[in-house]
């Protein structure tokens, strides 16, 4: 395996999960490609066909890697057309918790999480969304709904169901 310069060998290490929830299978080894590239090793994933979306395929792939490898991944993967996935990125003692969802239908949903998994919503997204709704734009309740990720949610579920008990892989970057 080979080390990738990218990753900084003094900074914090964490781990995640990569759901990849449908991709067509020409995407398949471009994904492969692409998550590797961010973890500087090669990967291979299993791929199960998603019983949500006949034609595409689903795979998981435990990660562990310098923080922000999420976010890489996320921006590697994000905008290709027909693909749903999702990565989170376990805190460390020096950063947040994060977690990542895209669709072709709502783009990339990025949440900061605390020590137990809760997203964290900054003061300023909360203000602004409660001016929103007091300018009659919308609603408080939707607004607090989209900071929470929940159109993500509603849309990647039907996926998430259709793959439990598929396998997953542990993947470690070498450095």
């Amino acid at each position: 395996m080979t080390t990738r310069t990218h990753a900084r060998p003094d900074g914090p290490g964490t781990r995640g999960i990569l759901y990849v929830h449908s991709a067509p299978s020409a995407l398949c080894p471009h994904i492969e490609w692409a998550v590797g590239g961010v973890l500087g090793v090669a990967v291979s994933l299993d791929w199960t066909p998603q019983p949500a979306q006949p034609g595409t395929y689903r795979s998981e792939l435990s990660w562990s890697g310098p923080a922000g490898s999420a976010a890489a991944v996320a921006s590697a993967l994000r905008g290709w057309n027909h693909l749903r996935f999702e990565i989170t990125e376990e805190p460390t003692s020096s950063s947040e918790g994060t977690r990542f969802s895209f669709t072709p239908e709502l783009g990339v949903y990025h949440a900061v999480t605390g020590l137990h998994g809760d997203i964290m919503i900054p003061e300023d997204r909360l203000k602004a969304a409660v001016v929103k709704a007091a300018l009659g734009d919308t609603t408080l309740l939707n607004e607090i709904d989209k900071l929470l990720g929940k159109p993500w949610d509603d849309e990647l579920e039907t996926f998430r169901h259709a793959g439990d008990g598929a396998p997953v892989r542990w993947l470690h970057q070498v450095v």
